[in-house]
């Protein structure tokens, strides 16, 4: 493909002039998305990706660089690059900010505790851009960490997307819910948006998660995003602060 195609075919209506490194990106995605490479796959070198669109080993870099910076892909020194995986330990609490007070690194345990499928209320419709009324799977789950309920999440799933999604497949193995979406969906969450505000404990969530009804938790409202941007997962968080915070790195 020669540089006038490649413009060509990645022109929008908008008179905004795209990067050729953008482009690059672009058709990059296009190509995840497509499947031509899986999570943990690995995408050719920079060479070849220069010769196949016709471009600089520069342009090419400038492009992964942001995919890398995003998480889109995850370069391995003297290995190559690779598409980044749900699978990878990694990236196991990549959307999860919540710190222990000490510091220390804690394995969370997911419990899941029901999955069903129902229409889908007028606030979650909103969240994942689907008619009131749509067919959603929620998903309520307690996180443990160190044998503590520490999170109550009710996660609502685009059921088209995770036809046959059930209760006992969610409690198999060690996997994290995300791992599961892309290995067995081929769903996987690239990017992820967050409200957050505090609320107090209703007597439900109170008795769930070990703490007096009217305490303070942290609500949490979580849309994640697969490839074009498309939300496929709306959960609502409950965070019991009592020996955790929540951390956002800015820089």
């Amino acid at each position: 493909m020669n540089r006038d195609a490649l413009r060509s075919a990645s022109r929008s209506p908008s008179p905004t002039f795209s990067p050729l490194y953008r482009q690059i990106k672009d058709f990059l995605i296009r190509s995840l998305e497509a499947g031509e490479w899986g999570p943990g796959d690995a995408i050719p070198s920079e060479g070849e990706l220069a010769t196949r669109f016709n471009v600089s080993q520069g342009t090419v870099r400038k492009a992964i660089d942001e995919m890398a910076a995003e998480n889109l892909l995850v370069r391995r020194q003297g290995k190559g690059t690779f598409v980044a995986t749900h699978s990878d330990p990694r990236s196991f609490y990549r959307f999860l900010r919540l710190v222990p007070d000490d510091g220390l690194v804690t394995h969370a345990v997911s419990d899941p505790r029901s999955c069903v499928v129902m229409p889908a209320s007028a606030e979650v419709a909103a969240a994942l851009r689907v008619p009131v009324g749509s067919q959603v799977v929620c998903v309520e789950r307690l996180l443990h960490f160190n044998g503590e309920p520490v999170v109550l999440d009710h996660i609502y799933l685009i059921a088209d997307s995770f036809v046959g999604l059930t209760l006992e497949h969610l409690r198999g193995g060690e996997r994290s819910l995300y791992s599961v979406f892309e290995s067995d969906y081929g769903v996987r969450m690239i990017h992820a948006e967050e409200h957050l505000r505090a609320v107090a404990a209703d007597s439900y969530s109170a008795g769930l998660l070990g703490v007096q009804p009217g305490e303070p938790l942290l609500l949490v409202e979580r849309t994640a995003y697969t490839y074009g941007n498309k939300p496929v997962e709306w959960r609502r968080g409950l965070y019991s602060t009592r020996s955790h915070y929540y951390r956002n790195d800015l820089g």
